[in-house]
Order: structure tokens, then sequence, then C-alpha cells
């Protein structure tokens, strides 16, 4: 029986991450538990909007968006993200986030996500810096960015190659985001609608399971037709599973690769059969209670 991925996901609450299927299933991916699966078929568009791609199209198995061109278009039309969307009547939040040694951030994020968009973003570290009106984030975001060089940005590669590394003190880690937050407070050009926010930082370390992490190795770069991807599950970070296979090597599967795909389940011994790269290149007729 096949499944459709439908992305990694937070729950508010909860701090585990579950894989989301269609249909409302959903997958705890709990450290120390096995699995694995296969994927069948072609890669397919998984729309938009909660919009069914009009296309039918097929999508290269390497991209982390599944979408067709087209699709991709209509999600970038209403995204905050995108600043295509001024006037979101919602309060939002500005953050500072820290995932290794000289990799802080600024992002902001809709307030009634709580902290859901740092567990997505695999953020270690983290702390809330002010609250107010989108523009006023997004102002008090570019403000940070261009006079403390604090990028809204960090690639995913540079996130996952430094996990296994990271300091073992809690205060140690949330160093660097004290300091960010003392310097941004002490700025002028703050717009007066944005509400300051303690420092009061959040540690990750122990929800994605990073303590005592083996260094990774491998990244899986796609999934292909028949391909296997299977292990024991060390750590979650974000989008990224950190496994270990049969062999005893250590490789990353990127979640969002798996959207768009049909997948079956596989033993968890399974050898991986799917392309990879060095760590930091690119990236029966009964029902089922899961799919592993």
């Amino acid at each position: 029986m096949a499944w459709r991925c439908s992305g990694i996901g937070w729950p508010q609450g909860t701090r585990l991450a579950v894989l989301r299927w269609e249909g409302g299933r959903v997958s705890p991916l709990t450290t120390g538990r096995t699995l694995g699966f296969r994927a069948e078929g072609e890669r397919s568009c998984v729309g938009a909007r909660g919009h069914v791609c009009p296309l039918a199209a097929t999508v290269g198995g390497r991209v982390t968006q599944a979408r067709c061109a087209e699709c991709a278009r209509l999600d970038r039309a209403h995204s905050v993200a995108a600043d295509t969307i001024a006037d979101d009547p919602r309060v939002y939040r500005v953050y500072l986030a820290w995932f290794g040694p000289g990799m802080a951030k600024v992002g902001i994020t809709a307030e009634e996500r709580g902290p859901a968009r740092l567990l997505e973003q695999g953020a270690v570290v983290f702390s809330w810096l002010g609250r107010g009106p989108l523009m006023a984030a997004r102002r008090t975001e570019e403000l940070l960015s261009r006079s403390l060089g604090v990028p809204d940005r960090i690639p995913y590669a540079e996130k996952r190659a430094v996990r296994a590394d990271l300091p073992a003190g809690a205060g140690e880690r949330a160093a660097e985001v004290g300091d960010a937050h003392r310097r941004a407070r002490a700025l002028e050009g703050w717009p007066e609608t944005l509400e300051p926010l303690p420092y009061e930082p959040v540690d990750h370390a122990g929800v994605f399971g990073l303590a005592g992490l083996s260094r990774a190795t491998r990244v899986v770069r796609e999934l292909v037709d028949g391909g296997a991807v299977a292990g024991t599950l060390l750590a979650v970070a974000g989008p990224d599973l950190h496994l270990r296979t049969a062999d005893g090597e250590v490789v990353v599967l990127d979640t969002r690769l798996l959207s768009g795909w049909s997948l079956v389940g596989a033993d968890p011994g399974a050898p991986l059969s799917v392309p990879t790269a060095d760590l930091g290149v690119g990236a029966t007729g009964t029902a089922q209670d899961g799919l592993f």
C-alpha cells in the first residue's frame, strides 16, 4: 500500500516531530526507532494552497519544493516570506535563532504559530526579540540585517554540517543569541509599533536529540523509483532526519524531498539505494497503522 507524504510537522504543544501523510495520518518521529520506505513511480507536483496541480506535472527529485512552475508561482503569490502580503492583520514576532558557531539569524513568524517556525528551521537556540504588526516586524528584521549584519537565511547544508559538533553546555550554545539580542535592543530606529520582548533563550538540543549525535558523512540527494531509505533514527532537526544505516554509516535525509512521491514500506535493515553526496553538498489489502 503506497502512501503520499505531505511533509514533516511539529504539532504545537508536543515538541515531537511527525511525518504527515495525505488523508490525515501521521507517523511520530521518535529517536531510536527504525524506519524504512521505498519510492515508487514518478514524483508529482503537490499543487498549491490546497489545490491539486491542474497539470498533474512531474517534478525533479532534487528540488525541496515539489511544485511545478505554475503552482510555485501561485504559492508564492500568497506568501508572507516573499513579501507579497503587506496587509496581514495578525500579530508577528521577531526572533533571533542560532544553528551553530557563527550562525545566528533574524526572522519573523506569526505569533499564533508559537515556536513552530523555529522547530521547522532546526534552530538549536532562539529568543524572541519583539512583537507587533507585520510591517513593523519586517522593518526590524531589515534593521538588524543592515546594522548588525545578522542574515535572515542560513543554508541547510551549513546547519546540518555542524550539528554533531555543537557546544555541550546550554549557556555556551545561547551566547551568540544573547549577544545579538543585546546589540539589537541598543539600536536606534526601532519601529514604534514593535513591542520589545526580553531575552529568554529556548534550547532545542534535547528536543532534536543532538546530545552525543554521531557525525553524518552523507546526505541524500534525491529519491528515485525503487530507491530505498532505511535505518535507525538518531535525531530530527528541522526537516532533517539523521539515520544510521544498516552498514553503520550516518546519513541525513531532508524530508522535503519526500513530498510528491508514493512511498511503500521497506525493511529497516535494507541498504540505502538512493543517490547521496558528501555532507554539505547540495541536498496486502489491509489497512496499515503506519508506513514504518
